[in-house]
């Protein structure tokens, strides 16, 4: 599907649109003519950057607000075309360390967002990012959405809690929403001060001071990382195209790859660094999910998408992104 004038005046609200995958979504919303809304905590510990929207300030209507609080949501969804619902809380250990809020965000404050939306604007199409993390250990590679459903960890539980408002609203009150589940997904503009959202982030800071990059364990965790780009697309896909409402779908990397062969990648495209293998912490050992790879067949079956960026050249892109920016992000 070709998305030239699918948005072209269309009104976009994007929660969490100062983060990583939200503001790289306005960017490109914003070259596709839409009016774009944005509403966002602030807060730089879930990833709130206002650098994010560096050359497209004076183009979108930012509001930074708290979405638990009630009227905060109600208030915007009125009139809007496509809510892109990507706020959360999205760190796994986060979620260990401090539940109750890991639920209000990620839960609770769904729950009121979907029932702003059948309440206040019923027509809406709705775009959820979920997660991965819901499957928790798989049973086998790759993992299409027949998985089953058995976290690891309290964040894949209140992720999956807010799918499900979604698609229950979806069944029972006919509301057009869809959720994308997502696998580490990297790029410009993501979080690189720690690990505590994204560890390539924290890898790429790492080889551009000169450090070493720590992989936990012996690095033969498989993962395929989703450059950011591509996961845009398959939004932008799934919000134009009505086939998607209702529906779960896995979005995945272009490469499978060990995650000491990635750090091995990252150093050969960054022209230097070294990486040491590292004990994992136990808080971390145990809710880590082993090897991951999605099978994304579904989404290629019914929207025509699959990622088009090679690790190598989203590596490259990302890794250039940050030496020309770092100051905005360390």
């Amino acid at each position: 599907m070709e998305l030239t004038n699918l948005f072209e005046e269309k009104r976009a609200l994007i929660t969490g649109g100062m983060g990583f995958i939200g503001s790289n979504l306005a960017h490109r919303l914003v070259s596709l003519g839409a009016r774009v809304s944005i509403v966002d905590s602030g807060n730089r510990g879930m990833g709130a950057n206002p650098f994010n929207l560096d050359g497209i300030g004076d183009q979108v209507d930012l509001n930074v607000a708290d979405l638990r609080e009630a009227q905060v949501i109600e208030r915007m969804i009125v009139g809007q075309d496509y809510l892109f619902n990507l706020a959360g809380q999205a760190s796994h250990a986060g979620s260990m360390e401090d539940p109750l809020a890991d639920l209000e965000i990620n839960a609770r404050c769904q729950l009121r967002i979907v029932e702003a939306c059948r309440k206040f604007n019923p027509v809406i199409k709705i775009i959820y990012a979920g997660t991965r993390q819901s499957y928790g250990q798989v049973r086998q590679l790759p993992v299409d959405e027949s998985h089953p459903i058995d976290p690891v960890d309290y964040n894949g539980i209140s992720k999956r809690a807010g799918e499900l408002y979604h698609l229950v609203a979806h069944r029972i009150f006919g509301l057009n929403a869809c959720s994308l589940r997502m696998t580490n997904v990297y790029g410009p503009r993501m979080r690189c001060r720690d690990g505590h959202l994204n560890f390539i982030g924290l890898w790429i800071r790492r080889i551009i001071e000169g450090k070493p990059i720590p992989v936990y364990g012996q690095g033969t965790q498989i993962r395929d990382p989703n450059f950011v780009d591509d996961v845009v697309e398959a939004i932008l896909l799934a919000a134009a195209n009505p086939v998607s409402n209702g529906q779960v779908y896995n979005l995945g990397g272009s490469e499978a790859v060990r995650l000491i062969d990635l750090a091995d990648r990252m150093i050969e495209v960054a022209g230097g660094g070294s990486r040491m293998l590292t004990p994992f912490p136990e808080e971390r050992r145990r809710i880590d999910i082993g090897d991951y790879q999605a099978n994304f067949s579904k989404i290629q079956r019914h929207l025509g998408w699959q990622p088009r960026v090679s690790l190598t050249a989203g590596l490259t892109r990302t890794i250039d992104f940050f030496r020309q920016n770092q100051e905005h992000y360390w």
